[in-house]
């Protein structure tokens, strides 16, 4: 699927600028965007089976981790000025500030992305920033071939180590010790 870039605007903008268009109604009600190198991005519609696996995901991650993390679902993290991308999920440290702000990389334990039509976009825009953020985890599920592909050991743009996962196979967060299950879990078998 191609790239979409939704707005426009005659420069990059800071996030600070993102949220003040959004909070002045700029951007119609209801849309889906995020900040990816100073440029609003539209995303994708969530198709079946992504919303699937990530409503498995985030009764999974509510199960294992309860209230010892903060989860939040398709939700902003600010990497940085330029960039608020909003991962499908994200499991921080719990924070009482985040009423008041959105996680940054040092709240940030793990970031997942679920992809059934931004594979390409998720591999090549946001993996590398959550590296370069210093984000110690990051997860791709890749839905159409059914694999989780888990980045650790952030080093510059890129994570120095990835491990591919399928149906079945166990997953063990190496960031989140008490994180441990069976892809069979959250991946559609057929």
């Amino acid at each position: 699927m191609e790239e979409r870039a939704s707005y426009q605007l005659d420069r990059k903008i800071t996030v600070d600028e993102f949220q003040r268009l959004g909070r002045e109604g700029f951007f119609p009600d209801g849309s889906r965007l995020e900040l990816i190198d100073g440029e609003v991005r539209e995303m994708s519609p969530v198709g079946p089976s992504h919303a699937w696996i990530v409503d498995r995901l985030l009764a999974m991650l509510f199960r294992q981790l309860g209230d010892m993390h903060h989860i939040r679902c398709q939700g902003p993290v600010d990497l940085d000025s330029y960039n608020e991308p909003q991962p499908d999920i994200l499991v921080a440290r719990p924070n009482p500030a985040f009423a008041h702000r959105h996680p940054t990389p040092p709240d940030v334990l793990l970031a997942i992305e679920v992809s059934d039509s931004t594979l390409r976009q998720d591999r090549r825009h946001k993996i590398p920033r959550y590296a370069r953020t210093g984000i110690p985890e990051s997860w791709i599920i890749d839905v159409g071939c059914r694999r989780i592909h888990v980045f650790t050991e952030p080093a510059g743009i890129t994570y120095q180590s990835e491990t591919t996962h399928g149906l079945g196979d166990t997953i063990e967060s190496p960031t989140i010790r008490s994180l441990r299950f069976h892809a069979s879990e959250i991946l559609p078998s057929d």
